[in-house]
C-alpha cells in the first residue's frame, strides 16, 4: 500500500494537492465522461496517459467509473491504478452522500465524511448561491449547490440537516428524484411527529427513512461554525420503529459512529420525552434566566453583576430564536410536562427556605454537585453543547 500511495499521491489523505486534482477531475469527467446504463454508472472512454494527466488524477478517474475502454498497452499501468483503488475503497462507505441543508450539523458532518475519506462525493444542497460558495470554501462538500434534482440524484444517502420546521418540505420536493432503496436520516432535535410523517413517505418510493438525533451543537448558527470533530464522542440517538429493516438501522449507526460518535437507540416517543428534560427544559431555563435577568426594567447596575457564571448558566440562550421556536413547539407535550415537574421541584426547594432548614439546602447542592460531577468526568465531547 506504501508503494501505491507513492506512485498514486492521490490515494493519500495528507496529499496537499488533492483537492485541486478533485475539481480538476470534474472538469475532465464534465467533457470526456458519458452516462452509462443507470445515472449511477460512468463509462470512461479514454486512454490513462501518464503524460496528459497526473497520478493523483490518473487515481480518481479510475476510482469513479464503472465501465472503462483500456487499450491492451495501457492494461498493466490501468490494473495498477484499480489495485490502489481497490484498497483505498475498503474503508469508504458510501458512493455518494447528500446533505439537504449545510449548516452547523450538515456542515461538520461534510468535513468529517471528507476528512475520514468515508464517502467519494459530498453533496450540499442550499438555498442560496452565497451558501453554495461558503460550503465549498471551508470544506464541507465536494460540490454545493441550489439544485435539488442535482444534489439528490444518484445519493446511496440523503441526511436532512435543515431546520426543523423545513425538513417535512424538502423531503416531499424531493421525494420524485431519489433512486429506490436510498437511506435517509435527519439530525433533528424531535423524532415523534417528524419519523411519524416521513418513514410511510419514503416507504412509498422504496426508500427508507430512519431517524438520528446527534447530541452535538452550539450556541453558534451557521456552516462557518462547522468543525470536522463536531461528533467525536458524541451522543447520536437513533430511532428505528417496528417497521425499520435491521439492515438500515445498522447502516445509520455504522454513518455515525464512522465519524466518531456512539450511538443509542430509543423509540421515538421515548427520545422526545427524555430530551425534553436534558436538552429542551435547559434552553428554555437559559432564555428565561437571561431574559429575568436583563430585562431592561431591572436596575442598570444588575448587568454589571453577571459574571462568569451567569455568562456559562446562559450560554446556550444565544441559539437561533428560529430554531429552538420550532422544536419546543413541535415537542410541546413532553416540554409542558417537564417544566410542571421542574416547577414542583422549584417548590420544594422554596419550601427549604421558608422553614430555614439549612441542613437540606446544603443537601441539595451537595446532592448536585455530585451528580453534575459525575455526568461530566464521562462526558467526552468536544461538542459545546
Amino acid at each position: 500500500m506504501h508503494q501505491l500511495k507513492e506512485k498514486f499521491p492521490g490515494a493519500s489523505a495528507s496529499n496537499e494537492a488533492w483537492q485541486h486534482n478533485k475539481y480538476q477531475l470534474k472538469t475532465i469527467l464534465h467533457h470526456r465522461v458519458v452516462q452509462g446504463l443507470d445515472h449511477n454508472r460512468l463509462c470512461v472512454s479514454l486512454e490513462i496517459n501518464q503524460h496528459t494527466y497526473s497520478p493523483a488524477l490518473q487515481f480518481e478517474i479510475v476510482k469513479r467509473a464503472d465501465v472503462f475502454v483500456v487499450s491492451s498497452a495501457q492494461m498493466r499501468h490501468f490494473l495498477l491504478i484499480s489495485e490502489a483503488c481497490l484498497l483505498i475503497n475498503r474503508h469508504m462507505r458510501w458512493r455518494k452522500v447528500t446533505l439537504l441543508g449545510v449548516g452547523l450539523l450538515g456542515g461538520s458532518l461534510g468535513m468529517a465524511l471528507r476528512r475520514r475519506e468515508l464517502a467519494e462525493w459530498v453533496h450540499g444542497y442550499v438555498r442560496r448561491e452565497a451558501s453554495v460558495r461558503e460550503c465549498l470554501e471551508v470544506g464541507a462538500a465536494d460540490r454545493a449547490s441550489t439544485n435539488l434534482f442535482e444534489a439528490v440524484k444518484g445519493a446511496e444517502l440523503i441526511v436532512l440537516c435543515t431546520p426543523l420546521a423545513q425538513m417535512s418540505g424538502v423531503a416531499r420536493s424531493a421525494l420524485n428524484d431519489i433512486a429506490p432503496g436510498v437511506l435517509v436520516t435527519d439530525v433533528g432535535s424531535v423524532k415523534g411527529q417528524l419519523v411519524a410523517e416521513l418513514e410511510p413517505l419514503f416507504a412509498g418510493r422504496d426508500a427508507m427513512f430512519i431517524g438520528s438525533h446527534p447530541m452535538a451543537g452550539s450556541e453558534k448558527m451557521g456552516v462557518s461554525a462547522a468543525r470536522p470533530d463536531l461528533f467525536h464522542n458524541a451522543v447520536c440517538v437513533v430511532t428505528p420503529t417496528s417497521k425499520s429493516p435491521r439492515e438500515y438501522v445498522s447502516r445509520t449507526e455504522d454513518l455515525w459512529k464512522s465519524v466518531g460518535a456512539r450511538t443509542l437507540q430509543l423509540t421515538p416517543e421515548v427520545h422526545d420525552e427524555l430530551v425534553a428534560r436534558s436538552s429542551h427544559l435547559p434552553h428554555v431555563l437559559a432564555a428565561h434566566l437571561a431574559r429575568y435577568v436583563l430585562d431592561a426594567g431591572r436596575a442598570k447596575e444588575l448587568s454589571q453583576l453577571c459574571a462568569n457564571g451567569f455568562r456559562d448558566s446562559t450560554r446556550i440562550a444565544s441559539g437561533s430564536p428560529e430554531m429552538w421556536r420550532d422544536i419546543v413547539m413541535m415537542n410541546k407535550e413532553a416540554l409542558k410536562q417537564a417544566l410542571a415537574e421542574y416547577q414542583q421541584s422549584l417548590k420544594r426547594f422554596e419550601m427549604l427556605l421558608d422553614h430555614d432548614d439549612q441542613r437540606q439546602v446544603e443537601a441539595f447542592f451537595l446532592s448536585a454537585k455530585q451528580l453534575r460531577d459525575e455526568w461530566a468526568a464521562k462526558c467526552a465531547s468536544p461538542s459545546p453543547e
